[in-house]
């Protein structure tokens, strides 16, 4: 148990039988009143943000949690094989826990937080950053670049990406896997 003055950016609590990550929190102290806490909470599961306000000295149920690097194998129908880089320990994780998974390739490595008391895995997240190849593109038409115009191109992952019309096939760009923007070329 802690008191809702102790929590922090990334304190995990338990909530109505959810799990939520404070992602955002601010002490008020108002001129007339108790002191409280206003907290931005998200669920882990579907992603959810809540805004809640706790008062100072609140008890609540916090949730140790625990980040492990894990190396993406394959995927397995719907579930995505990792294993652990200190046991070697194989575990399957769905799909719709992990971030990022369209831009996930083989042998990445992922950060999995998992509940330490129960050790079940409540999600995964790619880097914010990945480099993936360009599998295919049309060419871009040369003098078409007055304007910021963008073209698809699909990554080794199968992915779609919308990059500028200078970028070509075979080329490698880097893209961010939390909403797949393309954010520039690697050299």
């Amino acid at each position: 148990m802690i008191n809702a003055q102790d929590i922090k950016n990334g304190t995990c609590i338990r909530l109505d039988g959810d799990l939520y990550f404070c992602i955002e929190f601010l002490h008020v102290k108002p001129g007339k009143g108790n002191t409280f806490m206003r907290t931005k909470l998200k669920n882990v599961v579907d992603g959810r943000v809540l805004e809640r306000r706790f008062n100072i000295g609140e008890k609540l149920e916090d949730v140790r949690v625990e980040r492990r690097p894990y190396q993406y194998l394959y995927m397995d129908g719907e579930d995505a094989m990792f294993m652990n880089q200190e046991t070697y320990e194989q575990i399957p994780i769905a799909k719709n826990l992990i971030t990022g998974v369209d831009y996930m390739k083989e042998s990445d490595v992922v950060e999995v937080v998992s509940d330490a008391s129960t050790e079940t895995v409540l999600f995964a997240e790619m880097p914010v950053k990945t480099q993936l190849k360009i599998t295919y593109t049309e060419p871009g038409v040369k003098g078409d670049t007055a304007t910021n115009s963008l073209k698809p191109a699909t990554v080794e992952t199968g992915a779609t990406v919308r990059v500028p019309l200078f970028v070509n096939e075979g080329e490698t760009i880097e893209v961010d896997t939390r909403d797949g923007s393309y954010q520039g070329r690697v050299r």
